[in-house]
């Protein structure tokens, strides 16, 4: 009896050790259900799950559980917060590239710029802010404070739902954990935060091309779509032509090792680049009036001319000292590190980071905004240097978040606020019988502040212009730098007549003592100062000031 008990006791005890395997098998490797090779033997035929990773149950973004669909549900939740604590101002084209033009196709008044005259902007991207405008109007819910916010949600949506992609795109790739980590850097870049819900071009571009890379053929991927990728591409050209810059690379090594070169060009490249083309000629000669090819147009104006030197230019070395180490910011060292640990697969990800920010170097026009498409690539490298980090990894997230944080609150509710916050007093001229008799005039850096997408009323409003002269006359100088050479002489020339004055100047803090006088003797006094930035510069200024004519009757 005792010697059955010992056999009984082992039996038991082997099956204890079978069932263990089994349970190894199932849950340490999730191809082990698909049945694939070598599933749950990374290490031996009997290794054991690997034990969680103590950091990612600190870090909730880095180690959401289950698939996509949680991760999408914090990520629209993330990105709408982020929206609403984006209340700064970036760039012009924001609102006068979009939002601007939107409201003139809808509402039939607002500002279009030089560059719709020489049709070198399409009215692809603006088209679908229009149609969020219509469905507003159509609804009687066409608010201004829903006009501005709403594109900007839309956006924000959008944005998480790229976020996701990008990890599921790492999760096919390599597998859950670094997927998850790519995820959080992603989510942390105080860069992507400050940008990705804004109304921008580059935006767009940057979400269509995390959109794409999802379905880029990469060796080891499952999700690859010849069709798909280049759609996504494609509609990112018809949006902003320069989106072509960092697929080069990618496309062309595709095309290297595609085997059925024919069919990937006759039945992928040309009807995707047909159909694209054609729908973005439709929709300019709709609104143009006339036949225009808008990308060649852009990339004539940019590239070949190189005219974007009318608005600055910087030495060839500044993406690399300045531009693409102010976006990365503190990913920069994880970065690095991910491309020395990143197998050779990435490569292709590397070169089209480096092929993008030369190809940009050579343009003397240079902005952070322009090398904002190829940040998720950055992405993929911090996520796996974050991966692969032993005792260092809480730490370093911990670092990342932290130090994102900072950057991403300050520049997003702080600097450059006062361009936004001004409109609101303007938008209060819109709600008394004074609106017909006001007159607001800019004396600031042409396009500082949005227009009539902000204000949503048909008001006389004046900004000082600044076209670039496309004639070649080297004499030529814009409205705006003949104003701020001599301010004091320009106001009282331009307005010789006192029935010629604006109801309201707006113009920075750095510009009132210059022109004191002629607010003095043309009756103006300060009605509201607006902080705008610690960091006054040039013709900006700390505040925006804004100075109402003074009349028999207090209209404000």
């Amino acid at each position: 009896m005792e010697a059955a008990g010992g056999l009984l006791a082992r039996a038991r005890r082997k099956e204890v050790v079978r069932l263990r395997k089994r349970r190894s098998v199932l849950y340490g490797d999730p191809g082990a259900a698909a049945g694939q090779p070598g599933a749950g033997k990374r290490g031996g035929a009997g290794e054991r799950r690997p034990r969680r990773d103590p950091s990612l149950t600190a870090f909730p973004l880095a180690g959401a559980a289950g698939g996509p669909a949680p991760l999408l549900a914090l990520a629209v939740a993330l990105r709408s917060l982020n929206c609403f604590l984006v209340q700064t101002s970036f760039v012009p084209d924001e609102y006068w590239q979009a939002l601007e033009v939107a409201h003139r196709m809808v509402f039939n008044y607002g500002h279009l710029t030089w560059e719709w005259a020489h049709g070198l902007r399409s009215y692809s991207y603006p088209l679908i802010f229009a149609g969020i405008y219509k469905a507003l109007q159509l609804l009687a819910k066409d608010d201004v404070q829903l006009l501005i916010w709403v594109p900007r949600l839309a956006q924000a949506v959008l944005a998480a739902f790229a976020d996701v992609k990008l990890y599921s795109l790492v999760r096919h790739l390599e597998n859950a954990e670094t997927a998850k980590w790519v995820y959080f850097c992603q989510l942390c870049s105080w860069f992507t935060w400050y940008s990705c819900t804004r109304t921008l071009t580059n935006t767009m571009e940057t979400l269509l091309t995390i959109f794409a890379l999802y379905y880029y053929p990469i060796k080891g991927s499952k999700m690859g779509s010849s069709c798909k990728y280049l759609a996504l591409i494609a509609l990112a050209v018809v949006i902003r032509p320069t989106a072509v810059i960092p697929w080069i690379p990618l496309v062309f090594s595709h095309f290297l090792q595609e085997q059925r070169k024919a069919d990937l060009v006759l039945h992928s490249c040309i009807p995707v680049g047909l159909v694209t083309i054609g729908t973005s000629l439709i929709i300019d000669r709709v609104f143009f009036g006339e036949w225009v090819l808008v990308q060649l147009n852009f990339l004539k104006f940019n590239v070949l001319q190189d005219f974007g030197t009318f608005y600055g230019s910087h030495p060839w070395h500044w993406y690399f000292t300045q531009g693409l180490p102010v976006i990365l910011g503190t990913h920069l060292p994880f970065f690095i590190h991910g491309c020395v640990l990143a197998p050779k697969r990435y490569r292709i990800f590397l070169m089209a980071v480096i092929w993008t920010v030369l190809v940009y170097s050579m343009l003397s026009h240079k902005e952070f905004r322009f090398i904002y498409p190829v940040l998720p690539f950055c992405m993929v490298f911090c996520g796996y240097s974050l991966k692969h980090l032993k005792a260092w990894k809480k730490s370093a997230a911990s670092f990342l978040l932290l130090s994102n944080l900072v950057p991403a609150l300050y520049a997003g509710l702080i600097h450059q606020r006062g361009s936004l916050d001004v409109m609101s007093h303007i938008q209060q001229l819109c709600n008394n019988s004074y609106q017909s008799q006001a007159y607001v005039f800019f004396m600031m850096p042409c396009h500082s502040t949005p227009f009539y997408s902000h204000v949503h009323c048909p008001l006389k409003m004046r900004f000082l212009q600044c076209p670039p002269d496309l004639t070649g006359n080297e004499s030529y100088i814009d409205e705006a730098d003949v104003f701020y050479s001599n301010p004091l002489g320009w106001l009282n020339k331009e307005f010789y007549n006192d029935t010629l004055l604006p109801s309201h100047l707006i113009f920075f803090s750095v510009l009132e003592q210059e022109i004191s006088s002629f607010l003095a003797l043309r009756g103006y006094e300060k009605t509201a100062t607006v902080f705008h930035t610690h960091i006054p510069q040039g013709r900006v200024g700390s505040h925006i000031y804004i100075y109402r004519k003074n009349t028999e009757v207090n209209h404000t």
